[in-house]
């Protein structure tokens, strides 16, 4: 039996090193996204800052072990053999969930996780024990008060904190404006103080308190002349940085960023650091107490004492944390998540949009246009200039530096707060909610974007809400698998675990492959070529897509027609995306086709609506024969043939046109469209005679004349692409 639990420790030991990359990959976005996003400093710089705050925290790192011991259940109702298989279960569990949530690049609250997982865990094993004839009740082994707070506190952070980060933005901006300089000029040093204050609060009662850094005695002092200390540290804060900006002349804004970054980082590894190692540290233990009395069926209630952590392990753990922040590439995939939601600027969104977000942006507009009604035109006027933003040449930031201390500030301040309080809350959310509220209020989500940046906002929220009931349902699984499976379960386990990191891993080094090759071509001189290319390959799946529809239609082949649905639809959006891509396509022109670039503009734009209409014909012919409608008749099924024949022989000119960079052919091309489009006239005229006699069905002739329609369009817009195309390679 001592055999299977010193390999429990060792799978201990290498889940956690696994835990603190994979975390570390999903927190960095609370303490760098300010910074990042502001791009206050080099990135070498930022991360520096970040790294020494996370090694100063993970050696004073506070006494919060406990929660992994005791926190969540009784340990006096588990033996040995109970904790060790639970401990197992969690860190299985947390791997495998938070390297889910990097890879899709989102950021969630890595307490939560460790709670819900310990009592997902707890739950299983004492149901276990439960049924194996214990008399003892579930409410015996678990205490869920902790796990009810932790649910409360996110409810109520999240809203909080989306509220004072809109509202203090807000009244930062009028006050300063986009054009904060002059302003900043007189206000700065008080701006800041207030800044390095809440930091300073922060870093205190969050990343210090109850670590061996501050002992009992200065914390007491601190909370009994909290009002006293807080009036001197701003006097003092402002008084520094009016000498730091107006006689050293150096930019206080960054080093405010600069230390709230510090500061959050300094919290993070001081507290946060027990939802990576308490388990390990909790296994740990019990394997020392368990082989210190031979028993491997005692009752582990000594996981109840207070615990000290080794000062050893503790650096050992903010080293691979310090790594995993230079080195991670999910780290930065999620970190871009939130930077893409606040950005000031409208682009290419990572989002969607959705009926609820459409909603509330529909919503927000007509409430927005009754409240103006009320408010003079002079107040409009000034406020409307207060937020008109600077347009900067060349790459700029996401937001700006005063946006970046806001949400520094506002967190700092709520996070404190809350701990001060001993309100259970996520630093993860806070850092997050604050920084869409103040992207919201900083009006970065104008009419281009709002739609798709909600849609972000509440896909995140979202997942925050699945965390903790994944999070529990995963960890009772996996911990029934390792009561029941033991060694065999251990090992298949380990093998999962390993088998689905390496995998997810792929896919991102995968992504960035693509993507990396994306931007290498569209920075090189043969920019053009590429374009046609992409353009060429495009009409060729084009092609391909209708000819199989009309075939898939013809055979009434469901499983066809759905495959070209979702071909026609990948189309679509790639060529949309090209769309939103076409300025800094632009940006790559040599001067040679520069005079010539809005024909670039139009073949984008007739692409899409090639692939648009390719689209209207793909989805409501999948939809005609999934609902088991009636098919075609012979005759129309004779038109259409026809048709699509002709529509080949134009794709086909146009196509080798278009690769040969040979336009010769083009009004033989005219005249076939022409002929076509009479062509159209006279199978129109039939199918109303066929109407008439009642020889089809209704949804059949409706999907005909569809057909016939975007069929015409896809030519017309084919037609208009290769002569836009010819005026642009014209050089």
């Amino acid at each position: 039996m001592e055999s299977i639990f010193t390999l429990v420790v060792i799978v201990l030991a290498a889940l956690t090193v696994a835990n603190l990359i994979v975390g570390v990959s999903n927190d960095a976005t609370n303490f760098l996204n300010s910074a990042l996003g502001s791009k206050v400093a080099p990135r070498y710089v930022i991360m520096i800052v970040a790294s020494v705050g996370m090694l100063l925290g993970s050696m004073f790192s506070s006494g919060m072990m406990e929660v992994a011991r005791s926190g969540v259940f009784h340990p006096a109702m588990y033996t040995f053999s109970d904790v060790m298989m639970l401990f197992l279960a969690v860190m299985f569990t947390n791997i495998i969930l938070l390297d889910l949530f990097n890879t899709f690049g989102l950021p969630t609250s890595t307490t939560v996780s460790l709670v819900f997982e310990l009592l997902g865990s707890a739950v299983a094993v004492a149901l276990v024990k439960i049924w194996g004839s214990s008399e003892a009740t579930l409410g015996q082994f678990i205490n869920a008060t902790q796990a009810m707070g932790i649910i409360s506190g996110i409810l109520i952070s999240v809203v909080v904190a989306f509220v004072f980060g809109t509202v203090i933005m807000y009244i930062t901006r009028i006050i300063f404006s986009f054009r904060y300089h002059k302003t900043f000029n007189y206000l700065g040093a008080i701006w800041c103080g207030i800044a390095l204050t809440a930091i300073s609060y922060f870093a205190i009662f969050k990343g210090l308190k109850d670590t061996s850094l501050l002992s009992h005695e200065t914390m007491q002092f601190l909370n009994d002349n909290l009002l006293v200390i807080m009036l001197g540290a701003f006097v003092g804060w402002s008084c520094i940085m009016a000498f730091v900006q107006h006689i050293l002349h150096i930019n206080i804004l960054k080093i405010t960023i600069l230390a709230g970054t510090f500061s959050l980082a300094l919290a993070f590894a001081g507290n946060d650091l027990v939802n990576f190692i308490g388990v390990f540290m909790a296994g740990y233990d019990s394997y020392n107490i368990a082989m210190q009395t031979g028993d491997m069926n005692m009752l582990m209630g000594e996981l109840s004492n207070p615990v000290k952590t080794n000062v050893i392990i503790l650096l050992g753990a903010g080293i691979i944390m310090t790594l995993t922040l230079w080195f991670s590439k999910k780290a930065m995939k999620v970190t871009q998540t939130e930077l893409d939601l606040a950005r000031q600027d409208a682009g290419m969104e990572r989002f969607g949009s959705t009926s609820i977000s459409r909603a509330i942006v529909r919503s927000a507009v007509n409430f927005n246009k009754k409240l103006e009604r009320y408010i003079p035109q002079k107040i409009q006027d000034y406020v409307a200039k207060r937020f008109e933003p600077i347009h900067e040449e060349g790459e700029k930031a996401p937001f700006d530096l005063i946006r970046a201390t806001v949400n520094l500030t506002v967190a700092s301040l709520l996070i404190s707060t809350a701990t001060s309080m001993k309100l259970p809350l996520s630093t993860t959310y806070v850092t997050f909610m604050v920084a869409m509220g103040s992207s919201l209020a900083d009006k970065a989500w104008g009419r281009e974007s709002a739609v798709y940046r909600i849609t972000g906002v509440l896909t995140v929220i979202s997942g925050w809400f699945l965390t903790a009931f994944i999070a529990f349902s995963i960890a009772f699984v996996v911990a029934l698998i390792l009561m029941y499976g033991q060694t065999v379960a251990i090992i298949g386990m380990s093998i999962l675990c390993i088998f689905l990191i390496t995998q997810s891993n792929l896919l991102v080094k995968k992504k960035e492959n693509k993507q990396a090759d994306a931007i290498a071509a569209a920075t090189s001189d043969n920019i053009v070529d590429i374009c046609r290319q992409e353009i060429c390959e495009a009409m060729q799946k084009i092609t391909y897509v209708y000819d199989q529809t009309l075939i898939g239609l013809f055979n009434e082949d469901r499983k066809l027609l759905r495959n070209m649905m979702k071909e026609s639809e990948a189309l679509y959006n790639a060529a949309h995306n090209r769309k939103y891509e076409v300025h800094n396509t632009l940006a790559t022109l040599t001067d040679n086709y520069i005079s010539n670039g809005h024909y670039y503009v139009q073949v984008v734009d007739y692409v899409n609506e090639v692939t648009k209409a390719l689209v209207h014909i793909t989805r409501p012919s999948f939809e005609h024969i999934d609902n088991n409608h009636s098919g075609f008749s012979q005759e129309q099924i004779k038109d259409l043939k026809e048709i699509e024949e002709k529509v080949t022989v134009i794709y086909g000119m146009t196509i080798h046109m278009l690769k040969n960079n040979d336009y010769s052919k083009i009004d033989q091309t005219l005249y076939l469209r022409d002929s076509l489009f009479e062509e159209f006239a006279q199978v129109i005229k039939r199918q109303i005679a066929r109407i008439k006699s009642g020889e089809t069905s209704t949804r059949a002739s409706m999907l005909y004349l569809d057909i016939i329609s975007e069929t015409k369009t896809m030519i017309l817009q084919s037609r208009n692409l290769l002569k836009a195309q010819k005026h642009f390679v014209s050089k």
